[in-house]
C-alpha cells in the first residue's frame, strides 16, 4: 500500500468538490482558475464535469498540460436508461459519443459512466442492466478508436430508482465479463461501496479493470443523500482498508476526491477546501 503521509503526487481533484457539477453552486471558479490553484498546490490530477468544458475541451486540456496538471477523466456519460435518460436510444448514443469526444479532446483517457435508473415500465434491475450492457457494447469500438476507456461506476442502492440500476461492484464486473473489452472497467467510489461486505472479493476479481478510485466519506448522520458527502476522515468509511484492497488488486493510479456538499464544503472558500483536502489525504487516506 502506497504511503501518502508526505506525498500527494497522485492526488486528483474532481471539480464537484468545489460545486462545479451543479449550476450556481460553489463560488463558480473557471476551469482555468481551478487548474492554477491545483498546480500551485501540487495537485497533479483533475477531473472535470461536462458542463464546465463544453465547446472548449481541447483548450482546457492544453491549458492543464501547460500548468503541469493531468486531466485524469471526465464526468460523465449521459444516463443510459431510466427516467432521467433521453427518451430515444439514438439520442442517448449520440450524446454518449459526444462525451467520448470531449474526453479525448481534453487529453483524458477515462469517461465515467453512471448508468441511470430502472427502465420506465419495468420492475427490478435485470432488464435495465441488459439494456446498459447493450448500449455500452455499441459505443466501445468508438471509444477504443478515440483512446478512451469507459469506467462503470456502481452507485449506492439509495439511487436505484432514478440514477443507477447498477448498485454493486459485482454487477459492474458481470457486465465487464459479458462484454469482455480491454477499455471497459470500473470506477470505485468510497461513498457508494463502503457498505458492501463483498467488496474485497470483488476488488480482487476486478484486478487491472479498476480505472478510477474516488475518495470522500459517509457521514453517520447525513442530511442529504446526494449533496451531503463528508470530507475524508469525517465519516464512517474504512478509507485505508478500501484503498488497501484497491491497490492490492493492482491499481496504482490517481486518488480522486469527489465531495458533493451543498451545505458545508461548497460554502467555503475553495482555497480552504483544497488545503484541507491535501491534509486529509495525507493523514487519513
Amino acid at each position: 500500500m502506497r504511503d501518502f503521509s508526505h506525498d500527494h503526487s497522485v492526488l486528483a481533484l474532481n471539480t464537484a468538490t468545489l460545486g462545479h457539477n451543479v449550476p450556481g453552486a460553489g463560488v463558480g471558479w473557471s476551469p482555468e482558475r481551478t487548474i492554477d490553484a491545483c498546480a500551485e498546490r501540487g495537485i497533479n490530477g483533475l477531473v472535470f464535469w461536462r458542463r464546465e468544458i463544453e465547446g472548449k475541451a481541447a483548450a482546457i486540456g492544453a491549458r492543464a498540460r501547460e500548468a503541469g496538471v493531468r486531466v485524469v477523466g471526465l464526468c460523465r456519460a449521459p444516463f443510459l436508461v431510466g427516467p432521467l435518460a433521453a427518451r430515444h436510444r439514438e439520442d442517448v448514443a449520440d450524446d454518449f459519443r459526444k462525451a467520448i469526444d470531449e474526453t479525448a479532446e481534453l487529453g483524458a483517457d477515462v469517461l465515467t459512466i453512471v448508468t441511470g435508473g430502472v427502465q420506465v415500465g419495468t420492475k427490478g434491475v435485470q432488464e435495465s442492466l441488459k439494456a446498459v450492457a447493450g448500449c455500452i457494447a455499441g459505443v466501445l469500438p468508438y471509444a477504443a478508436s478515440s483512446g478512451v476507456r469507459l469506467a462503470l461506476e456502481p452507485l449506492h442502492p439509495m439511487y436505484g430508482g432514478d440514477r443507477s440500476c447498477l448498485m454493486t461492484t459485482r454487477d459492474a464486473l458481470d457486465i465487464c465479463d459479458f462484454i469482455n473489452a480491454d477499455n471497459l472497467g470500473v470506477a470505485i467510489d468510497v461513498y457508494h461501496v463502503w457498505w458492501d461486505t463483498d467488496l474485497p472479493r470483488q476488488l480482487a476479481r476486478a484486478g487491472r479493470r479498476i480505472f478510477g478510485f474516488h475518495l470522500c466519506d459517509w457521514l453517520a448522520h447525513t442530511s442529504d443523500f446526494l449533496l451531503d458527502r463528508g470530507m475524508m476522515g469525517d465519516g464512517v468509511a474504512d478509507l485505508r482498508g478500501i484503498r488497501s484492497a484497491v491497490e492490492a488488486a493492482g491499481y496504482q493510479g490517481f486518488c480522486e476526491v469527489e465531495i458533493f456538499s451543498a451545505a458545508n464544503w461548497w460554502k467555503r472558500e475553495p482555497e480552504e477546501v483544497l488545503d484541507i483536502m491535501i491534509d486529509r489525504f495525507r493523514s487519513v487516506c
